[in-house]
């Protein structure tokens, strides 16, 4: 078992104070930034769970919630903020910023795995911060509420999407198409949207963490 030393952060971005948990291996190549979806926090058992395999992998991983405390409570109840793109990605660019200033961090290769609506902020910060952004991976993403960004993406992208969330491996072919950087569309076998189907979130994971190793830990990107 690898030595895995795990710390609760505040990261300061522009406009607030985002709550973030870091795991980080010992002799770490690497580190993975997790966006995640619509309705969801840093406490999600799918990210968790994944983390914790790129973290056998010995890749550091930082799962941050997106949104303030106050702001989850007004989109539980509005859905308000979920889809408000340009704040995500801001925010994710914030945390990108802070880690690259960051004397201990700031030498890992970053990667970004982005789920649903995370994905398309993901998409955006690696437009915005190119010689940061090493690779990017998307799980079941909305990669096309990227817009005009995927076409600025530079960093080698995944877009991993269940065989059975036929709206959303629609709109990730369509994304495939406008992106210029190395890329690969993954379809995980009768998947849907959150694969919760047995074996699927392993099949995402190992997806993942093959492409990461690739384009984090063996100079590439």
């Amino acid at each position: 078992m690898r030595s895995i030393v795990s710390r609760t952060l505040q990261l300061p971005v522009s406009d607030a104070e985002l709550a973030a948990d870091l795991l980080l291996p010992a002799d770490a190549s690497g580190l993975v930034v997790f966006a995640h979806g619509s309705g969801s926090s840093r406490l999600s058992p799918r990210n968790l769970q994944v983390a914790q395999y790129f973290n056998e992998l010995g890749l550091a991983t930082l799962l941050f919630d997106l949104l303030t405390t106050a702001e989850e409570r007004v989109d539980r109840l509005s859905a308000e903020y979920r889809f408000d793109i340009p704040r995500l990605s801001q925010r994710l660019v914030g945390v990108i910023d802070w880690l690259v200033g960051n004397a201990e961090l700031g030498a890992l290769p970053i990667g970004l795995f982005g789920a649903s609506t995370g994905a398309a902020a993901a998409l955006i910060a690696a437009a915005q911060r190119p010689q940061a952004v090493h690779a990017v991976v998307s799980r079941g993403g909305r990669s096309d509420l990227a817009g005009e960004a995927l076409n600025g993406v530079r960093a080698p992208t995944l877009l991993i999407v269940g065989g059975a969330d036929p709206q959303v491996l629609r709109l990730n072919r369509e994304s495939s198409q406008q992106l210029r950087c190395e890329h690969q569309l993954a379809v995980v076998a009768g998947a849907t949207h959150l694969f919760e189907e047995p074996d699927a979130l392993e099949q995402v994971a190992r997806l993942a963490g093959d492409w990461f190793r690739r384009h984090l830990c063996d100079g590439g990107g």
